[in-house]
C-alpha cells in the first residue's frame, strides 16, 4: 500500500466521519479508521458498531492499492497539523504505516482490515430520495425531544415514518413531543415506520447540508444515506414507538399569540429563579394578558407580565420552562401560537398558521 496526495484528500474524508469514533472503546479496532485505496480513489471508514460512516476522495497517485486500519484521532491530528496544500505519502512497511510530509516523519500502528466490522448490505426494501435541506429541516426542529438513555429505549431515538407523498419526524421522551413532516413526490406502496438511535441522528444532522438530494434506503435493520462523497448507515431501535397522534391536544378556543422573542426572554429572565432540579414555571392567563412566575427553595421569585393575544378561559398552568424554551427555539417565525385545553392537559406550540410542524409539551405540577 503506497499512496501520495495532498492533506485534504486525506483531512476532508476524515473530518466527515471522525464524529462516529468514540475516545472509549471496549474493541481497539474500533479506535481505528479502515483506509481502502484503489483505483486512485481512497474509502475512509469508522464504525461504533450502531453507526457507520464511510468518505471518499481522490487521490494523486497510487503505487500499491491496499487496505489497513490506523488510529483514527491520531491520523487526523497529523493530518490538521500539516501546513495547507502540503504533500503527504505514506505507505506500509510490516505493520506500521510510514508517512512522509516534506521534513516530517511519522510512523503509526496498525491492526488488519479484516478485523474492522463493515456493513455491506442492508438488504433495503424501500429507497426514496429528498432534498438535503428539507430533510434536515426535520431533524432540527424534532431531535432535541429524544430521550436520553430512558429505559424506555424506543424513546432514545426519533421515528421516520415514510408514507405516500409526506415523511414525517417525531420523538418524545414522554414530558414533550416533537413532530415535523415535508411533502414528497414519490408514491409509496404502503407506509413504513423506524427508529433511528439518538447518535444516528445527530451524525445525519452534520452531514446534510442546504444543498442537493440525500438519498435513502431503509432495509429490515438498517436506514442508509448517501450524501455527497459520505455513506451513513445506522442501526434501528427494534421496538414500537407510542401512538404520538393520542398525545397532541387540539385546542380550539384558548389560543395565546404573542411574539416568539417577547415570550421566550420573558420565560428566560423567569427561569433564572426557578427550582434548579425541576425547572418548573407558572403561567396565569387571562384576558390579553400573561403573568410568568418562578421560585425557588431558597424562596427567590421571580414574575413578568405580558401583553399578549388571549381570549379563552382564565387559567393557571406549570410547565418545565426548559422544554417551552426549546419548543420555542424550533419556531421559526416571528410570531408563536400556543394552544391550551385546560390547567392539567398539555400544550401546543407552533408556527402560526403552520401545520407541517407542531411541539406539545405536558404540564407539570408547581
Amino acid at each position: 500500500m503506497k499512496i501520495t496526495s495532498s492533506r485534504e484528500s486525506f483531512l476532508r474524508p476524515l473530518q466527515a466521519i471522525i464524529g462516529v469514533v468514540e475516545r472509549r472503546q471496549t474493541m481497539p479496532i474500533l479506535a481505528n479508521v479502515l483506509l481502502q485505496v484503489k483505483d486512485n480513489r481512497l474509502s475512509v471508514t469508522a464504525s461504533d458498531l450502531e453507526v457507520e460512516l464511510v468518505a471518499e476522495a481522490d487521490v494523486d497517485e497510487v503505487d500499491a492499492p491496499g487496505e489497513i486500519t490506523v488510529p483514527a484521532r491520531k491520523f487526523l491530528d497529523i493530518c490538521r497539523s500539516l501546513p495547507a496544500e502540503s504533500t503527504l505519502k505514506f505507505h506500509l512497511d510490516g505493520d506500521r504505516l510510514i508517512l512522509k510530509s516534506g521534513r516530517s516523519r511519522f510512523v503509526l500502528s496498525t491492526l488488519p482490515a479484516t478485523d474492522f466490522p463493515v456493513i455491506d448490505d442492508i438488504n433495503a426494501n424501500l429507497e426514496i430520495k429528498v432534498g438535503q435541506a428539507e430533510f434536515r429541516r426535520l431533524l432540527d426542529k424534532t431531535h432535541f425531544s429524544m430521550a436520553q438513555q430512558d429505559v424506555r429505549y424506543y424513546l432514545n431515538g426519533l421515528l421516520v415514518e415514510i408514507g405516500s407523498g409526506c415523511v414525517r419526524a417525531v420523538a418524545t421522551d414522554g414530558h414533550r413531543l416533537a413532530l415535523c413532516e415535508m411533502e414528497i413526490s414519490e408514491t409509496i406502496d404502503a407506509s413504513q415506520q423506524v427508529i433511528v438511535p439518538r447518535k444516528g441522528v445527530l451524525e445525519l444532522q452534520k452531514l446534510l447540508g442546504d444543498g442537493g438530494e440525500v438519498q435513502l434506503s431503509i432495509g429490515t435493520n438498517h436506514i442508509r444515506a448517501h450524501v455527497g462523497n459520505t455513506r451513513f448507515t445506522s442501526k434501528l431501535i427494534d421496538g414500537r414507538f407510542p401512538d404520538y397522534d393520542r398525545v397532541i391536544p387540539k385546542p380550539e378556543a384558548n389560543l395565546l399569540m404573542t411574539g416568539r422573542e417577547y415570550l421566550r426572554g420573558a420565560l428566560q429572565r423567569a427561569s433564572i429563579l426557578s427550582n434548579e432540579k425541576y425547572r418548573g414555571v407558572r403561567l396565569d392567563l387571562s384576558l390579553k394578558s400573561l403573568r410568568i412566575q418562578a421560585n425557588n427553595p431558597d424562596h427567590e421569585e421571580a414574575q413578568d407580565e405580558l401583553e399578549v393575544d388571549y381570549s379563552g378561559m382564565d387559567m393557571e398552568i406549570g410547565f418545565n420552562v426548559n422544554y417551552l424554551l426549546d419548543a420555542l427555539s424550533a419556531v421559526d417565525t416571528d410570531d408563536v401560537e400556543v394552544g391550551f385545553v385546560d390547567s392539567n392537559s398539555s400544550c401546543i406550540v407552533k408556527c402560526p398558521g403552520d401545520v407541517d410542524s407542531k411541539f406539545v409539551v405536558m404540564p407539570m405540577r408547581l
